[in-house]
Formats: structure tokens, C-alpha cells, sequence
């Protein structure tokens, strides 16, 4: 997982998100996670810790933090969304299907092969996000 040198509570205010006890607890516990976990999987983890944050909590919490670029959304997890605190850089991702490790790839060089083919479809590229699914070498 990419560093995060900003503390929970900076990164929600830096992306405009108001910091309340229950947002802290739902990233604080995202942020143990180094792959990527379920709604379902994530209040599981905060009941374990008596927790009283509710399911619809926990999903519109991790709506919100997608919604303003806080956690990324991964769909490889049996059709179900999948979230994952990540640095801020721009960045794909690795997801082994077997296991659900998730490797943060840095390494770019889509930007030219995009505008290309978006500009031939009148189209002006303005993002792009890739997730490739494979086996990771443990696995294999």
C-alpha cells in the first residue's frame, strides 16, 4: 500500500469531507486493511470491535469517501464493491483473483494511446482508471 503521511482526519478534510467519529472509524479500519474489503466485510470487522456503526452507515460512508476521491473502488470481489484507501497519486490496480491481493501500479504510459483513440471516436479523454485481474505469484 502507497504511504499516507497525512493523518485520517487531514486526508477527509483535504478532500472536503467533514471528519465525524463514525467517518474516522470506517476509514481508521479501511485502513488496516492493505487489499481491499466489502461494506459487508468492513462492519463485520467494526462489530467485532462492539462497534455500534450501523450497515447503512457504513455504506454511505464509503459512498461519500468514493464520491470525493478519499477510497477507491475495486469490482473483482464476486460482483460486489470492494474499497481500498490508496495514495493520491494516479495509479491502476493488480487484483488477484484468487486471494483479492490489490498491487497499486504507478506506471502509466496510457495518456498518448487514449487521446488517440478517443479523439478518433470525438471523444477528449478526461480520466481513466484500470483495473487488471490475474493471479498474483503466490497464488500461481
Amino acid at each position: 500500500m502507497s504511504e499516507r503521511p497525512q493523518p485520517l482526519r487531514e486526508l477527509l478534510t483535504g478532500k472536503g469531507v467533514r471528519p465525524t467519529p463514525r467517518r474516522l472509524e470506517v476509514l481508521e479500519e479501511l485502513a488496516r486493511e492493505g487489499n481491499d474489503v466489502t461494506a459487508q466485510e468492513l462492519w463485520g470487522r467494526l462489530r467485532e470491535r462492539d462497534s455500534g456503526t450501523g450497515l447503512a452507515t457504513v455504506y454511505r460512508t464509503l459512498s461519500l469517501l468514493a464520491e470525493k476521491g478519499v477510497v477507491d473502488v475495486l469490482s473483482h470481489h464476486g460482483g460486489e464493491q470492494c474499497y481500498r484507501l490508496c495514495g493520491d497519486g494516479h495509479h491502476h490496480h493488480l487484483v488477484c483473483t484468487r486471494c483479492h491481493r490489490v498491487v497499486e501500479v504507478g506506471e502509466c504510459d496510457l495518456g498518448g494511446w487514449l487521446d488517440d483513440v478517443a479523439s478518433r471516436h470525438g471523444f477528449v479523454a478526461t480520466d481513466h482508471r484500470v483495473e487488471i485481474a490475474g493471479l498474483c505469484a503466490d497464488c500461481r
